[in-house]
């Protein structure tokens, strides 16, 4: 919901607490993944933004070490944590049994940001609530292990409201924000189980386009399988009509699921919906409906595949890739297209069978 840049654009000093999530927010950048938001960062380039950013705070020297890393960063938030006025923290679970919201970090800090400052805000979105206590102790365990293979997270906070007259510490108001930004629009529509989702992480560790091309290409703070719906549903599908394509359907993502999420058929159904909307352009939509085609006639189809096969194995021969190739400009702009062998896959399955 872009709540950083909201406060900022009207005067408000904001700083992430989450180690990874302040990492990002030196470097302007969105997370890459929703567990680990700074996974795509070196060592060394996390040395390179603290020198730049952590000098005003008089720490000029260059800490390469992991542990002398995060002991600057702890040096640096504890200030921030001691000096704010409102801590603002979202929240894994909330629940209905008695009006909690429910935390769950590995370093701490949300106890801080809930703890220290005058005013503790929980923004959640509303399908974050959960009947009772019986049903969170299910999805505690159930986010551990899908998310870290942990047992259970290291920190697991329930707030319940602000600090009673006899409590050493927490706020002195407390007030919880949920949010629904077409969430509700959703839970009466084909999209619905994507409501089921608890932001594991489980599909992008498990996703072969994830891996091989990083969360930084979704383009939003959702990366991953999950991020190629929940995007499009949240921005609008006119905003985000390439990342339902960016799948190869081969179902990985619902396998690991702990929540029984079907992606694929969710990310089929935004496909549809592209198509029928005219989201895509000429060159895509010829090229599909030729492809249709001579898929409905095998014996036409294998002869191109057959055909293309040799004709670009002799073309690609002396290089073995193609930096450039006809209709296929959106690979070769990036990366080499590799030649062909010269016999497509299924002719050279029944020539080893005859073997």
């Amino acid at each position: 919901m872009s709540l950083n840049d909201a406060l900022e654009s009207e005067g408000i000093e904001v700083v992430e607490t989450d180690l990874g999530e302040y990492i990002i927010q030196l470097a302007k950048e969105y997370p890459s993944h929703i567990i680990a938001p700074a996974i795509h960062k070196t060592r060394t380039q996390i040395t390179e933004l603290f020198h730049e950013h952590h000098a005003k705070y008089g720490l000029t020297e260059r800490v390469e070490e992991v542990a002398t890393i995060v002991n600057e960063a702890r040096t640096v938030l504890r200030e921030q944590f001691v000096k704010a006025d409102v801590g603002i923290t979202g929240a894994n679970f909330l629940l209905a049994e008695s009006g909690s919201s429910v935390l769950v970090t590995n370093e701490g800090n949300g106890d801080l940001t809930s703890s220290l400052p005058r005013v503790h805000i929980v923004t959640a979105s509303i399908e974050k609530v959960l009947p009772s206590y019986d049903d969170l102790s299910v999805f505690l365990r159930i986010l551990a292990r899908s998310a870290t293979g942990q047992e259970m997270s290291s920190y697991t906070s329930i707030y319940s409201g602000p600090a009673h007259s006899n409590d050493m510490d927490g706020p002195s108001e407390y007030h919880v924000v949920l949010l629904d930004n077409g969430r509700s629009k959703m839970l009466q529509g084909e999209f619905w189980e994507m409501l089921r989702c608890i932001r594991c992480g489980a599909c992008m560790n498990h996703c072969p386009v994830y891996q091989s091309i990083g969360g930084h290409a979704y383009g939003w703070v959702y990366p991953g399988p999950m991020g190629s719906v929940w995007t499009p549903l949240l921005v609008g599908l006119q905003n985000a009509a390439n990342l339902p394509n960016a799948c190869t359907l081969n179902g990985r993502c619902e396998e690991v699921c702990p929540v029984k999420i079907p992606l694929p058929k969710l990310l089929r159904t935004l496909r549809t919906q592209i198509f029928e909307r005219g989201m895509i352009d000429w060159k895509s939509r010829i090229g599909l409906a030729m492809w249709g085609w001579m898929a409905r006639n095998p014996l036409l189809f294998r002869c191109w595949v057959n055909l293309g096969s040799i004709f670009l194995s002799k073309l690609g021969s002396k290089k073995g890739s193609f930096h450039h190739l006809p209709f296929a400009g959106g690979w070769t702009e990036e990366r080499d297209f590799p030649a062909p062998s010269g016999r497509s896959f299924v002719s050279q399955w029944h020539s080893g069978k005859d073997h």
